[in-house]
C-alpha cells in the first residue's frame, strides 16, 4: 500500500491538485468580449508565450507587489504575441486574468479527506508564486491542507531537496511521501530528499520511471488503489 507507514504527504499543485480550465478558449472569449477576434491558434500561441515567460519568472513574485508587477509583464508578453490590437496594458491584463482559471482535479477532495481522516499531515510543495495561497482558497482546497510552501516564498524550487526539507520541518523523510505529476521535479526531488515518491500519471507510468515509485492515475488512487 502506498500509504503504509506514511505520516506526512507532500503534494504538488498544478497537475496534481488543480488544473487549468482551457486557458486558450477562455482567452479567446475574454478578447472577444473586448471586441478583439483571434483564431484558436493565435490564442494558443500567445498564451504559450505568456506561460513560458511566467515559468521563467514566477519565483520573483514573493509578495503582492511583486506579483502585480509580474502579472503586468506577463500581460505585455501576451500582447506582443497576439496580432496587433487596440487594447491597452490594463485591458490585456484583465483578459489574461480571465483566461486563467484553476479547477480541482477529479479525486482530489476525497483523497485529501481520506488522508486527514487517517491523521496524515498534508503539505503543498509547489513551484509557484505567492498567489498559490489564493488559488487554494478560491478552489476550496485550503482547509484540506495543513501548510503551503511555494518556491517563490521559500527561495528554492523543486527538484532541490532543500524545499522538501522545508516541507518536512524535521519529520523523518522515510515516513514521508511526495506526490506530483513530474518525474523531473517531483519524483527525482523527493527521492533525493530521502522520501518515497508517487507519480500522478493519467496515461500510465512513463518509460524509465525509477523502481519503487507508486503510479496513480489520480490522487484518490493513493487511498483506494486500482
Amino acid at each position: 500500500m502506498a500509504l503504509d507507514g506514511v505520516a506526512i504527504v507532500t503534494l504538488d499543485a498544478l497537475g496534481t491538485l488543480v488544473g487549468l480550465d482551457d486557458p486558450y478558449a477562455r482567452l479567446r472569449a475574454a478578447l472577444a468580449a473586448r471586441g478583439v477576434g483571434v483564431s484558436a491558434e493565435e490564442a494558443r500561441s500567445a498564451m504559450r508565450a505568456e506561460m513560458t515567460y511566467y515559468r521563467a519568472h514566477h519565483d520573483e513574485a514573493v509578495d503582492d507587489a511583486a506579483l502585480a508587477d509580474l502579472r503586468a509583464r506577463c500581460a505585455r508578453v501576451l500582447g506582443a504575441a497576439l496580432p496587433p490590437t487596440a487594447l491597452d496594458d490594463d485591458e490585456l491584463l484583465a483578459a489574461l486574468l480571465e483566461a486563467i482559471r484553476f479547477t480541482v482535479l477529479p479525486g482530489v477532495e476525497p483523497a485529501l479527506h481520506a488522508l486527514r481522516d487517517r491523521g496524515i499531515a498534508r503539505v503543498v510543495v509547489s513551484n509557484w508564486d505567492v498567489s498559490l495561497h489564493g488559488v487554494l482558497r478560491d478552489t476550496g482546497l485550503a482547509p484540506l491542507v495543513d501548510r503551503v510552501i511555494t518556491s517563490a516564498e521559500a527561495g528554492v524550487a523543486k527538484p532541490d531537496p532543500a524545499v522538501f526539507a522545508l516541507a518536512l520541518d524535521g519529520a523523518d523523510p522515510a515516513a514521508a511521501l511526495h506526490v506530483g505529476d513530474s518525474v523531473e521535479h517531483d519524483v527525482a526531488g523527493a527521492l533525493a530528499a530521502g522520501m518515497r515518491a508517487a507519480l500522478v500519471a493519467p496515461d500510465g507510468a512513463p518509460a524509465g520511471l525509477p523502481a519503487g515509485v507508486t503510479v496513480v492515475r489520480r490522487l484518490d488512487g493513493l487511498a483506494w488503489p486500482e
